[in-house]
């Protein structure tokens, strides 16, 4: 049976002391968090403020910007500010590129441009799917919209509400029930802005990419880090001081009017 690992909290403080982190490697990390997530103005303030090198603010907007529009629905202009920024994103990047055009074939459906849909969907969508199957499965998916009735299709972001209930006589003093069948979640959700979010979170990791950055922040990374090491220490039943993070917060936290109350 191998032995059960106990520490004391000043043991523990002790090895903790041992690793070498230092004020501006934790300043690094906040700063790449603001930087990844767009947080513009904060991530200006706290590099100014942090003494670190300034941020490329500019590439902040723009990655922004094109976020912006494809989280409400207004695919084709972000289309054409990714080929601004970088043509060769899209290029490089065919599966981003097929789900840009299939939300771009999912807003003209919400929008009711039912003719322009399938003339979209014939030229853009349709010779993709034919040399992807996982493509020609996501395009029989969206279509699948069409055969249903949604008399929300032209919210932004609201799922279909069901359609009221309709009967037709049998002939013979029956009733018959001709609603329309409800719509499989499967396909419901490709009208739910978490569409959009998907769609754009996967093209601003691209965008990051074709500027030599992570496709995500660091920080979540480590705590992720963090509460998988604490969980494999639990398993093994280890005694040791555990992180109580809102414990921490309280004790670092600081007056907001102090000048440096946002660098670490």
């Amino acid at each position: 049976m191998s032995k059960k690992f106990n520490t004391t909290p000043e043991e523990w403080k002790a090895r903790l002391a041992e690793i070498n982190v230092t004020k501006e490697d934790l300043n690094q990390l906040v700063a790449n968090y603001l930087y990844v997530e767009g947080f513009r103005d904060a991530a200006e303030n706290f590099s100014r403020e942090a003494g670190i090198s300034p941020i490329d603010l500019a590439s902040i907007e723009s990655r922004m910007e094109i976020k912006r529009a494809v989280q409400r629905g207004d695919v084709e202009e972000a289309t054409e500010m990714v080929n601004e920024l970088d043509p060769e994103i899209l290029d490089t990047n065919p599966v981003l590129h097929f789900h840009l055009l299939q939300l771009q074939l999912i807003e003209l459906i919400r929008q009711n441009r039912i003719s322009e849909a399938l003339v979209f969907a014939q030229t853009e969508l349709a010779p993709r799917g034919e040399e992807n199957p996982e493509f020609l499965h996501e395009l029989e998916r969206t279509m699948a919209l069409l055969a249903f009735e949604m008399p929300n299709l032209l919210s932004p972001t609201a799922a279909p509400a069901p359609a009221p209930m309709a009967v037709a006589s049998t002939g013979k003093g029956k009733k018959e029930d001709t609603t329309p069948p409800p719509m499989p979640e499967s396909i419901a959700s490709l009208l739910d802005q978490s569409q959009r979010s998907k769609t754009a979170k996967e093209l601003n990791a691209a965008i990051l990419t074709s500027q030599s950055h992570g496709k995500e922040p660091k920080l979540p990374g480590l705590l992720k880090m963090l509460a998988w090491g604490e969980t494999m220490l639990s398993d093994k039943g280890a005694d040791y001081p555990k992180w109580q993070f809102h414990d921490l917060l309280k004790e670092k936290e600081k007056p907001a009017t102090e000048p440096d109350a946002m660098v670490l």
